[in-house]
């Protein structure tokens, strides 16, 4: 996959794996991940799918909805890139946390539904559920934080409820911070998300 690497200052602290939304590129989240923790090593990814020119993580058939077969395929590949890319950079495969926004989010929450270990922690901001009636495999203690907007046009209250209701069920920890925003990224939404990661992991 299309990527950028950044070796961080502290080898022991996790390496943030940063997926963005529709239209983004491997590096629109890296102020993000700057902000969130510093020291860490960072591995950016762009989708290796376009939709009218423009990247994403996975097809859809209209906004809101998904492409199925083509998200497990892509889910699946982007499980089997950070494996090679855990070779390749020398990472600890046990000790990445994922942050993503919109399709970014998105194709982290589907890691989390078909995977179980993919990874140590995620922050999803303003995710939507990417399958239902699956059994989600365990993810005991998983650290989880979700951001969402009260005034999401794309991701209404119940869908991000349901989201976290069914990563809780599956063991994790879930804390979701609400914005009175729409769909759009806020400073307010990072500042909360590095609270919780510094609370979680303390680096």
């Amino acid at each position: 996959m299309k990527h950028v690497f950044i070796p961080g200052s502290h080898p022991q602290a996790p390496t943030f794996v940063l997926f963005h939304g529709t239209g983004g590129t491997e590096r629109d989240l890296l102020p993000v991940a700057e902000m969130i923790s510093p020291a860490s090593s960072v591995l950016g990814l762009r989708g290796n799918v376009l939709e009218n020119g423009v990247p994403r993580f996975f097809k859809r058939l209209a906004e809101g909805v998904f492409d199925e077969a083509d998200l497990i395929a892509r889910t699946k590949e982007v499980h089997e890139y950070l494996d090679e890319a855990s070779r390749q950079y020398g990472l600890d495969r046990g000790n990445l946390v994922a942050a993503g926004y919109s399709n970014g989010a998105n194709i982290i929450a589907s890691l989390l539904f078909h995977y179980e270990s993919a990874l140590k922690g995620a922050i999803l901001f303003h995710p939507m559920v990417p399958r239902r009636g699956i059994p989600l495999p365990p993810s005991q203690g998983l650290p989880v934080f979700i951001g969402a907007g009260t005034n999401d046009p794309l991701v209404q209250r119940r869908e991000t409820e349901e989201l976290a209701g069914l990563l809780k069920e599956a063991g994790a920890t879930v804390e979701t911070h609400w914005e009175s925003f729409g769909h759009q990224l806020t400073m307010q939404e990072v500042e909360a998300a590095k609270a919780w990661y510094l609370d979680r992991f303390g680096q």
